[in-house]
């Protein structure tokens, strides 16, 4: 934690530290500190729960970005077993930012594609820092096909801060890609389940985020723009991300709220960083229950459902 520790951890970091250098002692003079410890690690246990369960907007964003949080990859050696990485798009070339293929879940195969961040500067400039080209969207509508075809479901993890905006990526139709995805998916004829993990920046999560069920990770954001990005337009002024963030609604508790999502998966005490583990085992539980209800609804009933839950969202009112 002391090397990615956040402005709102850091009297979590000196609790730590006080009960690391008391084990330290202990270890060298074999003393028994137990005492002393217990009630610390009573007290961080209690202020780590206390902070986390009254983060603003921004603090969430910081969360849902942290160099620590489980990806993709990481869901699919926990969460899922069998994965078997299907690549490129048959169009132009793979995209790194994406990932997908076949696994199995509850002892069922499903299709999960999902975005890939890096951990390092190298693995992120391979993966493009979450953000896929057009290929990447190609690839999973590709796979989306293939699930289809197979009656299998489809499971994505949305974790991107946005469509990579580049030159090549417009050039090669960024904007038609994440289009087609939409009109697609609206009508792919198989269940589909969508998990935001980490952060769900605009059409480059909605790619691959129109589904039956749609789930959130406690600490994980969904917005139509970054909160730094919202500032510099609204405000001209980037730091007033604090107010971008609040207005954006972008928390899962606003999107439960506002009938966007379906469900907020609870992270441990800390963050899904904090205890990938026990993250892991809640994101298990929450897409094996809702793949289990889907598949036993006939396919009209439950496009009809998926096209009913999209056109009652949000309200109209004229003045």
């Amino acid at each position: 934690m002391a090397t990615h520790t956040l402005e709102f951890e850091r009297p979590l970091l000196e609790l730590e530290r006080q009960i690391e250098e008391l084990k330290r002692v202990a270890g060298e003079t074999a003393v028994d500190v137990s005492k002393e410890i217990v009630p610390l690690e009573r007290k961080l246990a209690e202020l780590r729960q206390e902070i986390y369960r009254s983060l603003t907007p921004m603090q969430r964003v910081q969360v849902a970005r942290h160099p620590k949080r489980p990806y993709t990859l990481d869901y699919l050696r926990t969460v899922f077993t069998d994965f078997v990485e299907l690549h490129g798009d048959r169009l132009y070339r793979d995209d790194p930012a994406i990932v997908g293929g076949w696994a199995r879940l509850d002892g069922a195969s499903v299709m999960v594609i999902g975005h890939q961040k890096g951990r390092d500067t190298k693995e992120n400039l391979r993966r493009n820092f979450g953000m896929a080209h057009p290929e990447g969207y190609r690839k999973a509508l590709r796979l989306m096909r293939l699930a289809e075809k197979f009656g299998a479901p489809v499971v994505t993890l949305v974790d991107t801060p946005g469509a990579y905006p580049g030159l090549g990526a417009e050039e090669r139709g960024q904007a038609e890609a994440i289009a087609r995805n939409l009109l697609e998916m609206s009508g792919l004829r198989t269940p589909i389940v969508t998990a935001v993990i980490g952060e769900g920046g605009s059409g480059g999560a909605l790619a691959v985020g129109l589904a039956d069920r749609v789930i959130m990770l406690e600490n994980s954001v969904y917005s139509v723009i970054s909160p730094e990005g919202c500032a510099a337009i609204l405000w001209k002024d980037a730091s007033q991300r604090e107010r971008a963030a609040e207005a954006l609604k972008l928390t899962a508790e606003d999107l439960l709220d506002l009938g966007v999502i379906d469900e907020i998966v609870p992270e441990p005490p800390g963050g899904a960083h904090a205890d990938p583990e026990a993250a892991a085992q809640a994101l298990e539980e929450s897409l094996r229950r809702h793949v289990r209800q889907l598949r036993k609804l006939k396919i009209e009933k439950l496009l009809a459902r998926r096209e009913e839950k999209y056109l009652s969202m949000g309200a109209l009112s004229e003045k």
